[in-house]
């Protein structure tokens, strides 16, 4: 039997921590804990979740605070310009099941209204 330590979230409660709030758990807590898997797919499995899931946060992250940037916009000639990357972040996150395709549907017309009323 092998054992392997991987980092994996660390569930602590930050300021103004609410149970029904996200971001609730900070993005690079991570503590140890000991894998004791029994076959070496299971360990390869272990191995490729781990990567996936912090690829997925990552790719996460990084579409709501484009979505955050657009929001802050004021001028209409800069959000027209940024308005098609961000939908495409919002498709890219559907298109793998991150995140739901009603909720990107609702995220890409609330920006769309957003920028027409700019």
């Amino acid at each position: 039997m092998r054992t392997k330590i991987w980092p994996v979230r660390l569930s602590v409660r930050t300021p103004g921590f609410h149970p029904g709030k996200r971001g609730s758990t900070p993005l690079r807590a991570t503590k140890l804990i000991l894998i004791m898997a029994n076959h070496k797919s299971a360990l390869k499995r272990i191995r490729s979740n781990n990567k996936k899931r912090l690829l997925n946060r990552f790719q996460h992250k990084t579409t709501r605070n484009a979505i955050k940037k657009l929001h802050e916009l004021t001028k209409k000639k800069e959000a027209n310009k940024m308005f098609p990357s961000v939908i495409s972040l919002i498709d890219k996150l559907s298109k793998k099941n991150i995140i739901h395709a009603n909720k990107a549907s609702n995220l890409k017309s609330k920006l769309a209204k957003h920028v027409a009323s700019l």
